[in-house]
């Protein structure tokens, strides 16, 4: 990569507490586990050091509590040439943190509470949005309040500022909420219901893809993990895009690795298409490796 446009995270911190386990268990279910392990997490964090492996300038924009999951978190994103100085912190909550069950098969269940992620709002980043550049890319997820990253799409949908919006978790939005995004990334759950088509194969995703588009984004990425990512271009060509295969060990950050991936190639210059196939090589090397940020790869791992 020649040159590198700055790279503006703006999204959840969290600590992730992960339990594996032979079966999932279902619904009033108690299965015994195999080991458990605690480790940095949360969709913008993980983006963030996706994004920082793959050689991004990043800088992360969010909300921690006063405790040692906050330091802890600090701590590991500094260690990953991340800057930090726009991370707030919150004294009356804590940080925010992700119960992960993952199986045999990689499969997972999670739940997340919030936390200090849950207070952060158009105050805390308006000033700050003020002094991104032009070029920049912003990242953005569902993690933190919808009221403020409709503030920051909002804030910066007539500027040159590329925003690439990761819909999750899954929820519904209005139908003018992605209106001038640069990309936005649904995987096959939140696709359909943000087009209220059932996503299945690639036929059922190029249906939805078409829908999501009328909703304003310039491009459509629709995640289909091991099976590939129908692609959607502003000027109405569809590709389909196929991964590597790979033995998936932990699913729980592939889509976080796309997506943190996704934005150092844009960032880079590469088009939409050529920035997928990249990305999609470090979500399948992610999938391989245990846990979330330290399943990311590095740069030259692509290679």
């Amino acid at each position: 990569m020649t040159s590198m446009n700055p790279i503006f995270v703006i999204g959840s911190i969290n600590t992730d507490m992960v339990a594996t386990t032979s079966v999932l268990p279902k619904a009033g279910e108690t299965v015994m586990g195999n080991e458990f392990i605690m480790t940095a997490g949360g969709k913008g964090a993980n983006q963030a050091v996706a994004a920082a492996r793959m050689g991004g300038d990043v800088t992360m924009i969010g909300r921690l509590g006063e405790d040692i999951f906050g330091e802890q978190s600090l701590k590991r994103l500094r260690g990953e040439n991340i800057h930090c100085s726009h991370i707030s912190i919150d004294p009356n909550q804590a940080s925010g943190i992700a119960l992960i069950n993952v199986d045999d098969q990689g499969e997972n269940h999670i739940v997340v509470v919030p936390g200090a992620n849950g207070t952060l709002t158009n105050s805390h980043i308006e000033s700050i949005l003020s002094d991104v550049p032009d070029e920049a890319v912003i990242l953005l997820q569902l993690e933190i309040p919808i009221e403020t990253v409709a503030f920051v799409i909002s804030s910066l949908r007539n500027k040159k500022r590329k925003i690439i919006l990761d819909p999750a978790p899954a929820c519904e939005l209005s139908p003018s909420f992605m209106d001038g995004v640069y990309l936005v990334t649904p995987n096959e759950t939140e696709a359909t219901l943000l087009s209220g088509i059932n996503v299945s194969d690639r036929e059922t995703a190029s249906e939805a893809a078409k829908k999501i588009s009328e909703c304003g984004p310039k491009n459509v990425a629709i995640t289909m993990g091991a099976d590939g990512v129908l692609f959607l271009s502003e000027d109405n060509k569809e590709l389909f895009i196929t991964p590597p295969r790979v033995k998936a060990i932990d699913t729980t950050a592939a889509g976080d690795c796309f997506n943190g991936s996704l934005a150092v190639m844009i960032a880079s210059g590469m088009d939409v298409k050529e920035a997928i196939e990249q990305a999609s090589i470090a979500a399948s090397i992610s999938v391989t490796r245990s846990g979330a940020q330290d399943s990311m790869p590095f740069r030259h791992e692509l290679n």
